[in-house]
């Protein structure tokens, strides 16, 4: 029996103009890419920490 992932939406809401370098970093480990552009990842405590560096800059939904 297969248990089902959790996952969280998340959608980046502002640039990365003037950002940091961790910043930037995190942005591209969730595969966020854009304003505007949504990605689904698994919630995990390695996406919870780089999704707590740029929270400033998304918009979090959990499933």
């Amino acid at each position: 029996m297969a248990t089902k992932d959790k996952t969280i939406k998340l959608k980046q809401v502002r640039s990365l103009i003037g950002c940091t370098n961790k910043q930037i970093c995190s942005m591209k480990g969730l595969g966020l890419r854009k304003i505007n552009h949504q990605v689904t990842v698994k919630d995990t405590s390695e996406a919870r920490g780089m999704i707590k560096v740029v929270r400033h800059m998304v918009e979090v939904t959990t499933e």
